[in-house]
């Protein structure tokens, strides 16, 4: 069976999710990767997400954090600040699943703006949302993002949500909680960032891809294990339950 580079990446973050964990979901990407978790391998993944519902089963992928189908299928629904105040940032929630429109190399993501100039930037983006509360408080994050080098670049113009900082010892002096990106799933393979310095290295490439695919394709001097593994491919029960969802 044939599949594509975004197939790949889906499968291979929905793989990332244990059973019985409790992530919360950002829209798009995180979200279908999640819902795919949840029709193969993890039925149990307790989906949570920005606009309060806890538990979430939904039958297809949901457009936005309101939609209806997230609030009629949950364990239960709370308010805004309380998902925030009592479950986020006690640390209640294994992962938060997130997505980026510039990643650097120790993890840090910008959804703000692209451009120097915050008040005349080139492209300004959708914004933070609960995106720096998520990467702050959850137990462990996981970014899954296109990798290109304009998404891969050497230094965010804008820091929406803190990542490694500038490497091992910053998120311990700003005091969060949480271990911060453990790993960036990307349409060409896995990054994980080095125990001692915290910069993101390519662990794994996906079947097909080169070395020097990841490598023109990111804006920074790559490092990579050596060797790179190559990640499984998608199994057809994968494939099936991920199209289903997009039906």
């Amino acid at each position: 069976m044939n599949w594509t580079a975004d197939e790949m990446m889906t499968v291979a973050a929905a793989r990332a999710l244990h059973p019985g964990t409790r992530c919360f979901v950002g829209i798009g990407l995180p979200s279908t990767a999640a819902n795919l978790a949840r029709r193969t391998h993890a039925p149990d993944l307790v989906l949570v997400y920005e606009s309060g519902t806890i538990g979430a089963k939904p039958d297809r992928l949901p457009l936005s954090i309101g939609d209806g189908v997230l609030a009629e299928t949950a364990d239960a629904v709370v308010g805004v600040p309380e998902m925030f105040n009592y479950w986020l940032q006690p640390g209640r929630i294994d992962i938060g699943f997130l997505g980026a429109a510039q990643i650097d190399r120790f993890g840090n993501i910008n959804t703000t703006v692209i451009g120097d100039d915050y008040r005349e930037p080139k492209v300004r983006l959708p914004g933070a949302g609960g995106a720096p509360e998520i990467a702050a408080s959850c137990s462990e994050v996981i970014v899954i993002v296109r990798q290109n080098s304009r998404t891969f670049v050497d230094g965010v113009d804008f820091v929406t949500s803190l990542g490694h900082g500038h490497g091992a010892s910053d998120r311990a002096r700003h005091n969060l909680r949480g271990a911060g990106p453990v790993m960036v799933i990307t349409d060409l393979g896995i990054l994980t960032p080095d125990p001692e310095t915290r910069e993101l290295t390519q662990t794994h490439l996906h079947p097909g891809v080169s070395l020097d695919q990841a490598v023109d394709a990111t804006g920074w001097n790559l490092r990579v294990a050596d060797p790179p593994v190559v990640t499984d491919p998608p199994s057809g029960t994968e494939l099936s339950a991920l199209r289903s969802l997009k039906e």
